[in-house]
């Protein structure tokens, strides 16, 4: 299961990166150039969505990668992750698969006890 939450929160936090990158140029290119009437309007809270654009995908990576050698803390971090999403941009076509994949790989992470040791995640 460690291998499956490292596999599932490096793809997931590879996936909002790229949501990530596009929902932070699309906040700078409207604050730059300002509403275009009938398309493209600024959203609520610009600052919201650009910090969870940066913070969300690293705290994926980075919970998939310690995923294997510290599977608590892994798991919390790729759950943190997906509540941000979930949060910030809500779930939709974009974001669909980055949320499940995180959402799953934290769980996994939870989940993962090491059956040969006293205690699972210490």
């Amino acid at each position: 299961m460690r291998n499956a939450a490292m596999v599932l929160g490096i793809i997931g936090g590879v996936l909002c990166m790229i949501v990530g990158f596009f929902v932070y140029g699309y906040v700078e290119f409207i604050g730059h150039f300002g509403d275009v009437p009938d398309l493209a309007q600024q959203v609520e809270d610009p600052h919201l969505l650009q910090t969870v654009s940066i913070l969300s995908p690293l705290l994926a990576i980075a919970g998939g990668a310690m995923a294997r050698a510290r599977a608590l803390w892994g798991g919390i971090l790729l759950l943190i992750s997906t509540a941000g999403m979930y949060h910030a941009f809500g779930f939709n076509v974009a974001t669909m698969f980055p949320i499940t994949f995180c959402g799953l790989a934290g769980v996994l992470a939870l989940a993962a006890g090491k059956p040969d040791e006293e205690k699972a995640h210490f």
